[in-house]
């Protein structure tokens, strides 16, 4: 098989080190630009709503045309250029306006390359693990490099890397080669008679409650730090943490998927969150817990998002598997993960940091037990 296995690497490492620059210290910045914990909330709901309509419209232009690649690094390029408006002004106004148009065209870029992948990879899914990995190694290179900086240096500089690391990413699309159809795919359902099946509408429903309970961890949970009197190092080194647990799942995912189904490590990824999530809750004074707490993330993140990328591969095939990264990129990331920023946003000052992270785990529940009723019950769609 011709895989192109360093240049998609690559572009997974520059991602998701963006990424590692911006989760865990964005709110920082935010809030050292004298922004209230409720507008906080709003711009992250802001940067996570565009992801409800971008990702499936790029989808449709992705089919329409056959050049995911192009319109990746068209993104990708965009991306950069309206992100570097965040270093001209501070006031809401302005930066709610870069916040959504940069995040029109960011959020469009990791579904497309999530499905692009997958089609390199055709018929050995099981390399995906092996590839996404990567993606959190940028993470943490990102999080440990950029907590220790900013202990020394300004957080003002913060929008500076991320501009660089960004333009990192189009460059790196620009060597990344298009993927084919194989045109072997019998599918002949449409995607609105698919997503109408039960089993995948439970799918979206899970996977949307599972970003609700992730909001206050990826906006506050720096700040919730902070509180608690954690430096920035300290900080960096946790989100490293839950990020090197992420990656062992990548690399030892497969042999699990050989011997535990699809349903069962959804099931236990989802009863791990809600744990997760309430030791946040109530012991985050106890570096012990914390840093148990942070392990899990192998399970809230890292066992669930290979779950459904291959739960998604059965779903949708190839003819559909674009649409069906840009619905589940919408439905989650983005309709839960607004959704999760906004009430996290909401309650925070009103109630405090420990009972935001309990209504996590109150989503997580209620996404186990909808998991347990309708998701995965029939055989496994990959390995067979």
């Amino acid at each position: 098989m011709d895989l192109p296995y360093w240049r998609l690497s690559g572009f997974y490492f520059c991602y998701f080190a963006t990424l590692g620059a911006f989760l865990p210290f964005w709110s920082l910045y935010l809030k050292q630009s004298g922004f209230a914990a409720a507008e906080i909330g709003e711009l992250t709901g802001m940067l996570v709503a565009t992801k409800i309509i971008a990702p499936y419209l790029w989808s449709w232009l992705a089919d329409k045309t056959g050049h995911r690649l192009r319109l990746i690094r068209v993104t990708s390029l965009l991306a950069t250029l309206f992100f570097a408006g965040f270093l001209y002004r501070r006031d809401y106004q302005w930066v709610a306006a870069v916040t959504v148009a940069f995040s029109f065209f960011w959020n469009a870029t990791l579904p497309q390359f999530e499905a692009a992948t997958l089609l390199h990879l055709k018929a050995e899914p099981q390399c995906y693990s092996r590839i996404r990995l990567w993606g959190s190694v940028g993470f943490i290179a990102a999080v440990l490099g950029i907590g220790r900086f900013l202990d020394d240096f300004s957080i003002d500089y913060l929008p500076w890397i991320i501009t660089g690391l960004l333009l990192s990413n189009w460059l790196m699309a620009l060597i990344t080669p298009e993927a084919t159809l194989s045109h072997d795919d019998k599918s002949t359902d449409s995607v609105l008679r698919l997503i109408l099946k039960p089993e995948i509408l439970a799918f979206f429903s899970v996977y949307m409650l599972l970003q609700v309970a992730h909001g206050p961890y990826y906006v506050f949970y720096s700040v919730y730090l902070q509180q608690y009197h954690y430096s920035a190092t300290v900080t960096g080194l946790l989100w490293a943490l839950g990020v090197c647990a992420e990656i062992l799942v990548f690399i030892w995912i497969y042999g699990l998927l050989k011997r535990v189904s699809l349903r069962g490590l959804l099931l236990a990824s989802l009863a791990l969150s809600m744990l997760r999530w309430l030791m946040i809750a109530h012991g985050a004074a106890s570096m012990t817990i914390i840093v148990a707490a942070q392990l899990l993330h192998a399970a809230s993140f890292g066992v669930a998002h290979v779950v459904a990328m291959q739960l998604l591969r059965g779903y949708f095939g190839e003819r559909h598997q674009s649409k069906g990264q840009a619905l589940y990129s919408s439905i989650s990331f983005g309709l839960g993960g607004m959704l999760g920023s906004f009430y996290s946003g909401y309650f925070w000052d009103r109630l405090g940091g420990g009972p935001v992270f309990v209504i996590a785990a109150l989503a997580c529940g209620l996404a186990l037990l909808i998991a347990f009723i309708g998701v995965a019950r029939q055989k496994s769609p990959i390995l067979g």
